[in-house]
């Protein structure tokens, strides 16, 4: 924040001129608010979400504030009305629990079988014919292209495609890359 400027008293100066003010109150009661602010929610974070946006509105309203003895009052009025606003507008599907319930979905594999269909593809494809072995390796391995790996092979891409097409088929056939049922 840049300091307020020197001379005749100008608009907004009255700001700079509070925030000191404002800074030490906050500073000296900070703690005890917090604490307020704990008993008004269930979770530590939420806490300091809270007191920070009452402190924001009690910023907001220094200058009109008459009574600086009753700011602890204002303050724990503005956490009320700021919490009551945010019960109000939370949503109805919303519910606090202990624990996140898991997703349900497909479990994931064990990594040794896992392990273990890799090894049995990669075997599968080192039986391939090595042009086929070649372009299989560019096109799923290394994520090329039909264009980039028939550049990098210097071929056309209807040859990459057809012989890709044919080592797939051989892949299929392969009786270790059968699934288990």
């Amino acid at each position: 924040m840049t300091p307020p400027p020197s001379g005749p008293v100008c608009a907004g100066a009255s700001q700079y001129a509070s925030y000191p003010t404002f800074s030490s109150y906050v500073r000296a009661r900070g703690p005890v608010l917090l604490r307020t602010a704990r008993s008004l929610t269930a979770n530590p974070c939420d806490a300091e979400d809270l007191l920070q946006t009452a402190l924001a509105k009690t910023f907001v309203a220094w200058e009109r504030i008459e009574d600086h003895r009753a700011l602890d009052g204002y303050v724990r009025r503005a956490l009320l009305n700021t919490r009551t606003s945010q019960w109000r507008k939370r949503k109805v599907d919303e519910f606090a629990c202990e624990e996140l319930p898991e997703p349900a979905g497909v479990p994931e594999p064990d990594p040794a079988e896992r392990q273990v269909l890799h090894d049995a593809m990669w075997r599968a494809v080192l039986k391939l014919p090595e042009r086929q072995r070649q372009m299989v390796v560019l096109r799923y391995y290394e994520d090329l292209s039909e264009a980039q790996t028939a550049e990098v092979l210097g071929v056309s891409v209807g040859t990459v495609k057809s012989a890709v097409s044919r080592a797939l088929g051989k892949l299929r056939e392969d009786p270790e890359l059968t699934p288990v049922r």
